[in-house]
């Protein structure tokens, strides 16, 4: 260690002898764990629309973007290495920033798709009949 203990030497950093930040670091069985529930979290959706395994659309929609929302975390956590303890709590805030931004990125996408629908997309039996 060295003189001053409020700065660490490089050395000490470099080989995990550091009293820093406790940064996360990934090991094999965690990239493992991430990387199956990210195809495990990317097959579920893909059943769900391509089989119609559901009979409501609304209910396919809400379990695919839940879904979506899980692999998200799922990526910062196994990938990015995000928790409490790294950078004195900082990840854990940029977790929860990222939470909202995508709650909001996808209640957007939402209303925006279901108010494009409803007003630029009428379409009755009579214009249907004058289709091409």
């Amino acid at each position: 260690m060295s003189a001053n203990p409020t700065h660490e030497s490089a050395h000490d950093a470099h080989h995990a002898h550091s009293d820093g930040h406790g940064a996360g670091h990934g090991s094999f069985r965690g990239y493992m764990i991430g990387f199956v529930l990210s195809i495990i979290l990317t097959a579920i959706p893909f059943w769900l629309v391509m089989g119609g395994v559901l009979d409501s659309k609304l209910l396919t929609a809400v379990l695919v973007m839940g879904i979506g929302v899980v692999q998200i975390v799922v990526h910062m956590v196994y990938f990015l290495h995000m928790n409490t303890r790294s950078e004195g709590g900082w990840t854990m805030m940029a977790l929860i920033f990222t939470l909202i931004i995508v709650g909001i990125a996808l209640a957007g996408s939402l209303w925006v798709m279901h108010h494009l629908n409803a007003n630029m997309m009428p379409m009755t039996h009579e214009m249907m009949k004058n289709m091409p």
